[in-house]
């Protein structure tokens, strides 16, 4: 039934977004580096590698360029209709391609770089390769303005990736494949686009009111706890 629903959602979201993506495609094609997709290397199911499609949002040698994979506030390798693009989450619809496909699904642990995966702690890698990688899922909405989170840190930005955001977003993710059903994914669908029309909004923490403790440097924490 998943499949079925990854497949349907995938062919009604390309046909009802080609006439705008064929503009955005001429738009990134004549600004920044003329780049309309770019692909990166995720952790898919089993472990294997697998290409995740975006809109082409920062330099095309961003991952060799400062924080490499590691997306900062305000990251000067992002482009300007990059920004909008990212801030939007516009950038993310090409993945509908990877669901097509059957390298994702349309809600599960979001895929990580090789270097995030090997972040997180051993037993949370061997969990979330067991079950294939989302468009969307709980980490995804509760970590929604990483890059800020990553950014007002005053530790170093790997150490903090390490030490703090993998261990939360991990249980997280642990958390989701423990609870998984039809009824949760169709609440976590109805919160990305809640969260990404309201950022600020509190309404996840309220919606699903037994996930792991929240650590007190996580902003969004500090804000559900007001």
């Amino acid at each position: 039934m998943k499949r079925a629903v990854d497949l349907l959602f995938s062919l009604i979201t390309i046909i009802i977004f080609l006439p705008f993506g064929l503009v955005l495609a001429i738009l990134l094609r004549l600004t920044g580096e003329g780049k309309i997709f770019y692909c990166q290397p995720r952790v898919g199911y089993q472990g294997n590698i697998f290409k995740m499609v975006k809109f082409a949002t920062m330099l095309e040698d961003s991952p060799n360029l400062g924080t490499g994979d590691i997306t900062l506030k305000d990251d000067p390798r992002v482009l300007p209709l990059g920004r909008f693009l990212r801030q939007t989450k516009i950038n993310e619809i090409p993945q509908v391609f990877n669901l097509l496909k059957g390298d994702m699904t349309l809600v599960g642990p979001r895929p990580l770089t090789p270097r995030i995966f090997d972040l997180y702690p051993e037993h949370v890698k061997k969990e979330i390769v067991n079950v294939r990688p989302g468009l969307t899922g709980v980490a995804a909405i509760i970590f929604r303005d990483e890059e800020s989170i990553i950014s007002r840190s005053s530790k170093n930005y790997l150490e903090f990736c390490r030490d703090e955001i993998a261990v939360y977003k991990g249980n997280l993710e642990l958390w989701y494949i423990k609870n998984q059903n039809f009824f949760l994914d169709l609440k976590i669908i109805m919160l990305t686009v809640w969260v990404i029309l309201f950022k600020e909004s509190r309404l996840p923490f309220r919606v699903l009111n037994d996930l792991p403790p929240r650590t007190p440097w996580t902003p969004m924490a500090q804000a559900a706890e007001e």
